[in-house]
């Protein structure tokens, strides 16, 4: 930083807390990831001064010529990387990419169907409170008892509600996405089906996690999570969509603006354009299957350690583990972690008795320890760390005669990790791991 210091202390040294927050720490949230400093400077480039409302060649202000080739590469990169007929670059976030489908496609007070929360879907797939179900008519499926969709249950329910668009996606599901079931059922009903592939979408683009692409006719994604870019998000119209309907790309493009955003943030789509040019790397195949292997082996050491993961396993970037059996709340196993410099989050669990303010279990991933360049023996060490911390917790608790009860009080849980001496020397050996793997921006990994 050259100038900000300068300008603005204050901001300058929030920035470098941040920084040094993040080299100290684990990054294990599955929606975390670290952009390269191509991206960040791409971010940070004269395109953010630039107003370009419309698309490539169609602005509704001048001096386009270069706003128009960026636009115009990025979406190119885009369709040849994801194997799809049309790319909309221009939604903010995913969850506004996933509402501009839907005023796209669907009328209001459609039928939508998505994932449960509860089960493991997004927001976005017609959670309560949330526009999705506000503006249309929302039905949730569900996992079985043992936390695998159930596409029996689902065939069925949709047969009976006859949902406009299925939604196929989630946030905290640990396995492979059987995109074929979810064309069989949507099309024998009519329905149009979407992929939201936000969590995956940089497995799918290195052929390491099956793509939606041939069964779908709408895939989303954001760019920020395996795809290690900035936050912003792509939306994608594949040849099947654009079979059902041939308007389907002029439809979205047309929710995206004027429907619901204006000038597109040209500076994060610049940084979308290196992230997809990375991502076209065999450098970023080998990082890609080293989350897997990192994965599965960091799901099989905390199982070794009696921790109870969702599925009993996974067959992706993340993993949902359910803390019952370890005698304490969620929110109190991802604060503890925190003080042992693991950052993940907390989270329900499939027919979680818990409330969602203080549910069961804890979600964490791969992708941003991957970066750091930490394979399978970090992750053992990693296991051991959490196996230790929420150990350590539970005792502290008992000792200190704390019910359940207790237990969803903030100030009760600050106090649990305070009593707990151990995080402390297990945040010491958390930081001597991450000096060894120094926070990668640097591409190729």
């Amino acid at each position: 930083m050259k100038h900000l210091p300068k300008i603005d202390p204050e901001i300058a040294q929030l920035i470098k807390s941040e920084e040094k927050r993040q080299e100290s720490t684990l990054m294990m949230i599955p929606s975390e990831n670290v952009a390269s400093y191509a991206v960040e400077e791409a971010v940070g480039s004269a395109f953010g001064n630039k107003y370009s409302e419309g698309y490539p060649n169609r602005r509704y202000y001048q001096g386009q010529e270069f706003a128009d080739k960026l636009e115009s590469l990025v979406i190119e990169r885009a369709k040849k990387l994801f194997k799809v007929a049309h790319v909309n670059v221009q939604a903010l976030s995913g969850s506004p990419a996933n509402f501009a489908v839907y005023t796209a496609l669907l009328k209001p007070g459609a039928t939508i169907m998505g994932l449960s929360l509860s089960s493991g879907g997004h927001l976005t797939h017609g959670a309560r409170f949330n526009a999705s179900s506000i503006y249309f008519n929302a039905v949730n499926y569900n996992v079985r008892p043992d936390g695998y969709i159930d596409y029996e249950a689902l065939k069925k329910q949709a047969k009976k509600v006859k949902p406009d668009i299925i939604i196929a996606g989630t946030t905290a599901y640990a396995r492979i996405l059987n995109w074929k079931k979810f064309a069989e059922i949507a099309d024998s009903i009519g329905a149009l089906l979407l992929a939201d592939m936000s969590h995956i979408s940089g497995l799918v683009a290195t052929g390491v996690y099956p793509s939606p692409v041939p069964f779908v006719h709408v895939v989303t994604t954001t760019t920020h999570k395996t795809l290690r870019g900035p936050r912003g998000a792509l939306i994608m119209v594949t040849n099947k969509g654009l079979k059902k309907d041939p308007d389907m790309s002029t439809k979205i493009d047309k929710a995206i603006i004027p429907g619901i955003q204006g000038g597109p943030h040209l500076n994060t789509i610049a940084g979308i354009g290196v992230t997809l040019k990375e991502a076209s790397s065999k450098k970023f195949v080998t990082y890609s299957k080293q989350i897997l292997k990192n994965a599965k082996v960091l799901a099989s050491e905390l199982i070794k350690y009696d921790f109870s993961l969702v599925t009993g396993g996974t067959d992706s970037h993340l993993m949902l583990v359910d803390c019952r059996n370890k005698k304490i709340l969620g929110n109190t196993a991802a604060l503890a972690c925190e003080a042992s410099g693991i950052i993940l989050n907390y989270n329900g669990v499939p027919f979680d008795p818990n409330p969602p303010f203080y549910p069961s279990g804890i979600r964490l991933g791969t992708p941003g320890i991957t970066s750091r360049g930490m394979k399978e023996p970090e992750m053992r060490k990693i296991a051991s760390y959490i196996d230790e911390t929420l150990t350590a917790v539970a005792k502290t608790k008992k000792r200190l005669n704390i019910t359940d009860e207790q237990e969803r009080k903030r100030d009760i849980r600050k106090s649990l990790i305070d009593q707990t001496p151990e995080l402390k020397e297990i945040k010491k050996q958390v930081e001597s791991l991450c000096k060894r793997f120094p926070l990668n921006k640097v591409y190729p990994i």
